[in-house]
């Protein structure tokens, strides 16, 4: 009996689903775009922000303030997760070197992956990518010797003022927009001309700040995992 209770109530919940989903469908007919305000930022990004690339428009300018919060969120994220296995790691033994091959293959990739994230981080307003991908490049060029070596170039003191440094930044920068008697991260300094490395205001310094953000979190925290502690 208890069975059929489920089954009644699972049947009943997809019933209402699929009521609503055809009640939306209907609402919404294909080939027709519901969303305005998406359009007109599509439209007015790139005036407003300097930005070829609207995706960076969007998440350092007219959602600037989400964005912290998911660096925020980030951060705490990985902080807690650092104490968790902080203490789990100090408890262990470094992992041994993984041999000739694999040790010098890493130190070989180490200066490439970070040309590369920072190439992204400092292109994200022109081209896709930006400071949370280039960020993860950047932790991964600090973590791929870890794996290969107890000796690997990561610190971890470094990394936790790294990451300070550039949290601060974020909030700073914000700042200055506001004793322009500007919003909160408004871009200053001009959008410059669209399509240079040097345009789109401050949004590239944002990006830069996020990068290096990122990366130390991530990096901190999966050298926390493979149980890395050089400079703790």
């Amino acid at each position: 009996m208890k069975g059929y209770g489920h089954t009644a109530a699972t049947l009943l919940f997809l019933t209402g689903l699929g009521i609503l989903l055809i009640a939306i469908l209907q609402a919404l007919p294909f080939g027709l775009a519901p969303m305005q305000v998406g359009q007109a930022i599509v439209a007015a990004a790139p005036g407003d922000t300097g930005a070829d690339n609207i995706v960076t428009a969007i998440l350092l300018g007219y959602r600037g303030l989400d964005t912290l919060g998911e660096v925020t969120i980030l951060f705490v994220a990985a902080a807690a997760a650092g104490m968790v296995l902080g203490g789990a790691s100090r408890g262990g033994a470094q992992a041994e070197n993984a041999g000739f091959i694999l040790h010098s293959a890493a130190y070989l990739l180490f200066p490439f992956l970070l040309v590369l994230g920072a190439y992204i981080v400092l292109h994200g307003h022109l081209t896709p990518g930006g400071g949370f991908q280039g960020g993860a490049i950047l932790a991964a060029a600090f973590f791929v010797p870890v794996l290969a070596s107890p000796a690997s170039p990561f610190n971890h003191r470094t990394a936790m003022l790294v990451e300070g440094f550039a949290g601060a930044a974020f909030i700073m920068i914000g700042l200055v927009s506001l004793v322009g008697s500007d919003a909160f991260l408004t871009p200053f300094f001009g959008k410059g001309e669209a399509g240079a490395l040097f345009s789109a205001g401050s949004l590239p310094l944002l990006y830069l700040a996020i990068g290096l953000k990122v990366g130390s979190e991530l990096a901190g925290l999966m050298a926390r995992v493979s149980g890395a502690e050089a400079g703790a």
